[in-house]
């Protein structure tokens, strides 16, 4: 019998694609509003907007182990269905408060900490419930096709978000954000998930012992991790100043913000259409490690700005930190799945999501650092950071793999 090519995804799978875009859009313009309706509705500064980003990426730490409990335990279609339902709630409650004029510093982060939440139970359960619906030889197309339909939303929702905030007003960034995550969650609704056998009865704590155990001692899985939380450090400890150093050292707009924010998702978008072609042309590992080192020069672009005060210099450091590192995403993310048991594949999703922590981390960095001494100094602390993330992946084996793994198969390295 004839094998489908890997590239042709079946029907089932185009709701989830779909339902992703959507997501993510929702996502992407309510993140790129906050701070700039921060910033210029209620007149904060570095330490705030550091402040802010912190709330807002939180939950990365404190829920995404619990997801990836539920996403090995239930319906992990319902799970996501449910926690975008939570975020189209949380932004329509900053849509009230805008529209009577009661929207404070600490009611928006707040609000955007429970929106989030909804985002980790998503992005822990998404790529758990891709190898149900994909066969194994399918995953990296999938992949894409989900990173692809990310990077549009990374490419204009904060495009979007900055021109919504500057022509209409705040209320209607928000507004839009919530009417995608309810066109979500109906799209889940509709996916077709095969059923699962039950996991049998077991104290929550050895489930997680079991998921961390198998990361942490995993050849390729480990280095991954390391390399994540290094890069989620240093990429939040730009984002965490960009917006107030944008407006007071290059002069942006809110729709300048909105326009250069959105050269990230370009980039992304770029990437990702590459991005089977290049997987196919290239030794996987030789993939893995080029977004690390992408993400690098990217840093090292943005730091030159403190001394080239140029717009263009930063829309080509977001574009470079979006190009390189979706590359890096659609790869690994297609490793873990490849090398990890079905039975397990939400907790160690749930692992690699808890590398996110490490964006409050860099985002208390920012308010601290930016408060105190400057953007200026972040952004050079930054190119530190990504000079190591780069080190830990090239000093390891996964960038001596040839191909992707098969799964519980031996792993052939160059």
């Amino acid at each position: 019998m004839t094998q489908p090519h890997p590239d042709l995804l079946p029907p089932s799978f185009a709701r989830l694609a779909w339902s992703n875009l959507a997501a993510q859009s929702a996502e992407q313009i309510a993140l790129a509003a906050a701070p700039i309706v921060a910033v210029l509705l209620l007149g904060v500064g570095e330490a705030q907007t550091g402040l802010l980003q912190t709330a807002l990426t939180l939950p990365f730490v404190l829920f995404a182990i619990p997801a990836g409990l539920l996403a090995d335990r239930i319906s992990r279609r319902w799970l996501m269905a449910g926690a975008e339902a939570l975020r189209a709630v949380a932004l329509l409650g900053v849509l009230g408060l805008i529209g009577i004029g009661a929207l404070t510093l600490p009611m928006l982060a707040l609000l955007g900490f429970v929106a989030v939440c909804g985002t980790v139970v998503y992005s822990v359960a998404a790529p758990a419930l891709v190898p149900a619906l994909v066969p194994p030889r399918s995953l990296a197309a999938a992949n894409a096709r989900i990173e692809l339909a990310r990077t549009i939303a990374f490419a204009s929702g904060p495009a979007l978000g900055g021109v919504l905030v500057g022509w209409l007003g705040a209320a209607s960034a928000f507004g839009v954000a919530a009417a995608l995550s309810i066109a979500a969650v109906i799209l889940l609704a509709g996916i077709d998930e095969p059923t699962r056998a039950p996991a049998p009865p077991r104290h929550p704590w050895r489930d997680v012992v079991e998921g961390a155990s198998f990361v942490a001692s995993h050849p390729l899985l480990r280095p991954v991790f390391i390399t994540q939380l290094i890069f989620n450090t240093a990429s939040f400890l730009i984002l965490a100043v960009f917006v107030p150093y944008a407006v007071r050292r290059l002069g942006l707009s809110a729709t300048g913000i909105g326009v250069t924010l959105s050269m990230y998702g370009a980039g992304m978008v770029v990437g990702a259409l590459l991005a089977t072609r290049v997987m196919r042309r290239l030794p996987f590992g030789v993939v893995v490690g080029f977004g690390p080192v992408t993400g690098f020069v990217a840093a090292l672009v943005m730091a030159l700005t403190t001394l080239i005060p140029s717009p263009a210099l930063a829309a080509l450091s977001f574009f470079l930190l979006g190009a390189g590192p979706i590359l890096w995403v659609i790869s690994t993310t297609t490793l873990r799945q490849a090398v990890t048991p079905p039975q397990l594949l939400g907790r160690v999703s749930a692992i690699n999501i808890m590398s996110y922590g490490a964006r409050p981390v860099g985002a208390g960095l920012g308010a601290l650092i930016g408060g105190i001494w400057g953007a200026e100094i972040c952004l050079y602390l930054a190119v530190f950071g990504f000079a190591a993330q780069a080190l830990v992946i090239l000093l390891s084996p996964a960038v001596s793999l040839i191909e992707q793994p098969a799964a519980g198969g031996a792993l052939r390295s160059a």
